[in-house]
């Protein structure tokens, strides 16, 4: 089966200092693999990367068999099918919740408004923020503006997800009615990279775990393999303070 996604050697500096070093990850279609690892160690980063936010010092990002990571790539074309969810939702506070998904397909795809509006009503109704679409963000909770972004992206029908701690600021009540919604999208095949610090939530929507300290891959294997038989010692520790491995506490 061919890959969705592919990256080779990839290389991410900021001046002297190397964020990413070496990566190498190949990511089927539906599959859903969750990023973990310590804070700083280059996660999101990595998403940035592949979305082109970042740009990369060295190797290579094939996504959907074209090369993405030279200096000629249409990134404005190419993140119509990147869909990427961040922390800071990044809501238009000026535009209604409807008009604020309605502006990617209609601006971008040129997607009649019927149509995408359609969609829309459809997502927020399944999400259950359907009455909510005229509101405005500043009238929603975080959990809401949260399942707000993640609509929004879906209706750009893209190939593959990105999120990077989309709950970071959430408390976990509200972070579970975001999660819940990407475990529906995981069931129904939707291809993801997960960056997130829910451990518990990693273990069941994950296919693949990848574990990155200090900007490398440090192991790659299953969830059970990975929460119940972790290979390195580095991860080991990692997972010693979510109680998932015994231990000593790390540095």
């Amino acid at each position: 089966m061919p890959y969705l996604l592919t990256i080779k050697n990839l290389v991410k500096r900021y001046d002297t200092h190397e964020v990413l070093k070496d990566i190498n990850l190949n990511v089927h279609k539906g599959e859903v693999v969750v990023i973990v690892g310590p804070s700083g160690c280059g996660k999101s980063t990595l998403l940035r990367c592949i979305n082109g936010l970042d740009e990369i010092q060295g190797g290579e990002i094939v996504f959907d068999h074209k090369t993405i990571s030279g200096h000629k790539t249409k990134w404005t074309e190419v993140r119509q099918s990147i869909g990427m969810v961040f922390q800071s939702y990044d809501l238009f506070p000026h535009l209604n919740i409807l008009d604020n998904i309605l502006l990617g397909p209609t601006k971008a795809q040129g997607v009649k408004k019927e149509e995408a509006t359609k969609q829309a009503l459809s997502l927020l109704k399944r999400i259950g923020l359907e009455e909510k679409k005229y509101a405005y963000p500043r009238q929603l909770s975080g959990g809401q503006k949260q399942r707000v972004a993640i609509v929004r992206a879906l209706c750009m029908n893209p190939k593959i997800m990105l999120f990077d701690e989309v709950t970071a600021s959430l408390d976990p009540e509200v972070a579970r009615e975001v999660l819940d919604v990407m475990l529906e999208l995981a069931k129904e095949g939707m291809t993801m990279i997960i960056v997130t610090h829910e451990m518990a939530f990693a273990k069941a929507v994950a296919d693949r775990i990848i574990f990155i300290d200090a900007g490398m891959i440090v192991e790659e294997s299953s969830p059970k393999e990975f929460f119940d038989n972790p290979k390195s010692e580095r991860a080991k520790r990692f997972l010693n303070r979510f109680n998932f491995t015994k231990g000593d506490d790390d540095e």
